[in-house]
């Protein structure tokens, strides 16, 4: 049972990490695009001989 009073703040820690990261993914636009990286997969702009 001693463990757990280092277990559980790490839990949190990591926890409050995780969500951290997610907000910083979501203010930094991440997720503002999700149908245009589909479609630049198969845009043939960069194949060579196609210069334009």
């Amino acid at each position: 049972m001693d463990v757990l009073i280092f277990l559980i703040p790490i839990a949190l820690f990591l926890g409050a990490l995780g969500l951290t990261a997610f907000l910083w993914s979501l203010k930094s636009g991440q997720y503002d695009d999700l149908e245009g990286a589909k479609w630049r997969i198969l845009d043939d702009d960069d194949l060579p001989g196609n210069n334009r």
